[in-house]
């Protein structure tokens, strides 16, 4: 089905101070989950989704990311020069895989100022915004089906994943009415970060956006919230409650989710994406059975 979304932006102005001090001089995103970084897991989500057209918001000190999207003529040269056509075909992939554009934010005023910054390039078009901690399957097809349902209803777009109540404090928070589709829900209300145990659902938005333009002059007039920063879950609120503009809907997310935001999630995804490739998978699947056999049997 060909949908009426086109453009997708990125955010990718933060500081990773969470990795510090690997992030000292590296981008978070550039950490790699297993052999590539964990940005380009993003953008291959975005472009098997149909939108290769890509913005990263980006801020200072991110040039390894831009470097990595862009040709490394010295390098395939060498590689050429080897007959290495694996190592080189893995290095020209990442430069022909979407169209990329980037703009800077700019000062650190949260995730709704980095949205509001590719105003300019979406053009008035809906758009699609992933957040790089949010790896999701390749095998799932969130990203297609929030578009799809996008399309049919007219309407901003969440991606919500249900989460341990005692873990909701860290996400965002939707409260929700049921639809007559069991993956879809009307968006009521949302709270970005309630306090522990208050919050009104353990429905979690999870890095997954589809916008329309409208959006823009929302964020436009929203005050800075918490932690003084433009919230971009502000503006979905507002958007909710405005039924003249389709309201907000969210997607009920059941598939498989890596989150790399935290260092021991970044940790797990790693290990489960390893697991699943068919050229480390088998040998550090017996690793960890032995490793986790000798683990069991040391003294507490």
């Amino acid at each position: 089905m060909r949908h009426s979304v086109t453009k997708v932006v990125i955010p990718a102005a933060g500081l990773g101070t969470r990795f510090l001090p690997a992030t000292k001089a590296l981008p978070k995103e550039m950490l790699p989950v297993v052999d590539k970084p964990a940005i380009q897991y993003v953008v291959e989500e975005a472009v098997r989704a149909g939108l290769p057209d890509v913005l990263f918001v980006t801020g200072r000190n991110k040039n390894a990311l831009e470097n990595h999207f862009d040709r490394a003529t010295e390098l395939e040269q060498i590689l050429t020069r080897k007959g290495d056509a694996d190592r080189l075909q893995k290095v020209a992939e990442s430069t022909g895989l979407a169209n990329v554009h980037y703009v800077r934010q700019g000062d650190p005023l949260g995730l709704g100022h980095a949205v509001l910054r590719s105003k300019a390039h979406v053009n008035g078009d809906s758009f699609a915004v992933l957040l790089g901690d949010d790896i999701i399957d390749a095998r799932d097809h969130l990203l297609e089906r929030m578009l799809q349902v996008h399309d049919q209803r007219d309407t901003c777009v969440v991606a919500l994943m249900e989460v341990d109540p005692a873990q909701a404090h860290l996400y965002g928070i939707a409260t929700v009415d049921a639809t007559e589709e069991d993956d879809v829900v009307r968006v009521r209300g949302l709270v970005e970060k309630p306090e522990p145990g208050t919050a009104p659902s353990n429905l979690a938005i999870v890095g997954r956006y589809v916008l329309k333009p409208e959006i823009f002059p929302v964020l436009e007039q929203t005050a800075p919230g918490r932690g003084g920063e433009i919230q971009l879950t502000d503006a979905l609120l507002t958007m909710a409650e405005d039924d003249a503009e389709g309201g907000a809907h969210g997607v009920i997310f059941r598939g498989r989710r890596y989150d790399t935001g935290d260092r021991l999630d970044y940790i797990k995804a790693n290990v489960m994406l390893a697991c699943e490739r068919d050229d480390l998978g088998p040998g550090l699947r017996e690793w960890l059975r032995e490793y986790v056999e000798h683990f069991s049997e040391q003294p507490a």
